[in-house]
């Protein structure tokens, strides 16, 4: 008899879709397009920069024939920037996302890649380039915590103070940790509680999915005990009031 499967993605599964996400590579040797599932991968001519998904940059990266170019986000200045964002300037928000990608025509007029022109290619996440070395500083992408991981681990050569992204990353982590626990307080309401997660990471999400579900199921079961309750009040101030009434009538007659 198989187990039942949790609900939503565990951590595992998290790492595994964010090894689709697009990074820049900087080849150190030339390598031909290759057919995925996804689409061709480009060309690779050194010393040009192309993006390609992160699986296939770390199995270069080991065997060292493209460097990673880290992104913007990831270099300490974006970083340090982000957590005074988390802890002075947004208390109870969290730090934007990166802005979708947009593109200009002719005229210099931009929009969106994902418009309204039905032969245009949907880009959907984790398929932005918001990991790319294009990629904006001072906003934290969906897969930020695991592909920082990642790139620390297989590539740290490449990113720039190494040691001090570290340390920048676990002091984030805590921060959004402690803000994601706090948050729960906005459940409070009962049913009407909403809880904002407008760019928490995919990771943050798999990891405290555990603590938010219980959280909403006592909220769900306190705010039935509380209904319950009225109810049963409500029973029993109206049956009082229809005693009255009829021994008041009894004594008339």
């Amino acid at each position: 008899m198989a187990l039942p499967l949790p609900r939503g993605l565990v951590p595992n599964e998290v790492a595994f879709l964010c090894e689709m996400e697009l990074v820049t590579v900087m080849p150190r040797q030339r390598l031909d397009s290759i057919e995925l599932l996804g689409g061709p991968t480009p060309s690779l001519r050194p010393p040009r920069r192309s993006n390609i998904p992160l699986w296939l940059a770390i199995l270069l990266k080991k065997q060292r024939r493209a460097n990673i170019i880290a992104p913007a986000w990831l270099h300490p200045e974006s970083l340090r920037d982000i957590i005074q964002h988390e802890t002075k300037t947004d208390t109870s928000g969290w730090a934007p996302p990166p802005p979708p990608p947009v593109r200009a025509d002719s005229r210099g007029n931009a929009r969106r890649i994902n418009g309204d022109d039905p032969d245009e290619t949907v880009l959907s996440p984790p398929f932005l380039p918001s990991c790319t070395a294009n990629a904006p500083s001072g906003a934290l992408p969906y897969h930020w915590l695991e592909l920082a991981e990642m790139l620390l681990t297989h590539a740290g050569d490449d990113v720039p103070s190494a040691s001090e992204v570290r340390s920048l990353l676990r002091d984030l982590q805590e921060v959004r940790g402690a803000k994601m626990r706090a948050s729960t307080t906005q459940l409070e309401g009962g049913v009407d509680g909403v809880m904002s997660l407008r760019g928490v990471g995919a990771m943050e999400l798999a990891e405290s999915r555990g603590f938010v579900t219980a959280v909403v199921e006592g909220v769900r079961k306190l705010g039935a005990s509380t209904e319950t309750t009225r109810r049963e009040e409500e029973e029993e101030g109206g049956g009082a009031g229809a005693d009255d009434d009829g021994s008041d009538d009894d004594m008339g007659l």
